[in-house]
């Protein structure tokens, strides 16, 4: 397989919450174009089986390799747990997941040598967080959270209502009572809820958005590879979702901060 440096970079997740990535990636690197693809007829994926978020995730990124992509980038946490290996050794081009530059981000950052970890469930139930920050540092302490409903209640746009504020008390508050003071977004959607996470837990606690710190990653990798687009031109952006074209339409404003205007439902 060939790759070219003027090749969009491919990112797929289980929804809309890979547009936290994608808002990131544009930011960082506005030249690049861009093929999202959101399942969002399967979504979630932290409830699945880890034989169905493999088959997903293969499925997702068969579909991004038909426009050509010279990178893919797993900005899904459940897929990142389960599939990152067995995609990187079926497919010739680089795989980036989320779980190690958000684990990677922690570590830096924490001064109680205790790391929080909120996450879906199967992420949760994977340990992929907790095995790759004690992998960098074996005395840190990781206190995890699985909060199902957070995926749901972003999905639904319900980022700051008095539902989204009762499940994060409810989820939030055996972290509050550790010496937490940093704690991973486990998954992409969360930064959506943001505000009602960081009201919780205090302004002192630092919250590691898993895409952003991904999305530095990508930067790195492109230029430690050589395969950056050189061209300094205005990118192009390609939306795909797998239901709701309208729905994600109406949603992906609030992740971006403006209106797609094109999205395909395949």
């Amino acid at each position: 397989m060939t790759i070219r440096n003027h090749y969009p970079i491919g990112v797929f997740d289980s929804g809309l919450g890979g547009l936290t990535a994608v808002k990131e990636l544009m930011r960082q690197l506005p030249h690049e174009d861009i093929v999202y693809f959101g399942d969002t007829a399967r979504v979630p994926y932290g409830t699945k089986s880890q034989e169905a978020i493999i088959r997903f995730s293969h499925e997702n990124a068969q579909f991004l390799l038909k426009h050509k992509v010279k990178m893919i980038v797993v900005a899904c946490n459940s897929s990142s747990s389960f599939a990152l290996e067995s995609l990187r050794k079926t497919y010739p081009l680089p795989v980036v997941g989320v779980i190690v530059p958000g684990a990677c981000k922690a570590v830096q950052m924490t001064t109680t040598q205790t790391v929080g970890v909120i996450a879906t469930s199967a992420t949760i139930n994977s340990g992929e967080y907790e095995r790759t920050i004690k992998g960098i540092d074996k005395n840190i302490r990781v206190i995890n959270q699985a909060c199902p409903l957070f995926v749901p209640l972003v999905e639904e746009g319900w980022f700051d209502n008095r539902v989204a504020q009762e499940a994060a008390k409810m989820y939030l508050k055996p972290l509050t009572r550790s010496q937490v003071d940093v704690l991973i977004l486990g998954c992409t959607h969360y930064p959506l809820l943001k505000p009602a996470i960081q009201k919780i837990m205090g302004p002192k606690v630092y919250l590691v958005d898993s895409a952003r710190e991904a999305a530095n990653n990508v930067k790195e990798l492109l230029d430690n590879i050589g395969i950056a687009n050189v061209k300094n031109r205005r990118a192009q952006y390609q939306f795909f979702v797998s239901d709701k074209p309208q729905h994600f339409k109406k949603l992906a404003k609030r992740f971006l901060g403006y209106e797609i205007n094109y999205i395909t439902k395949v």
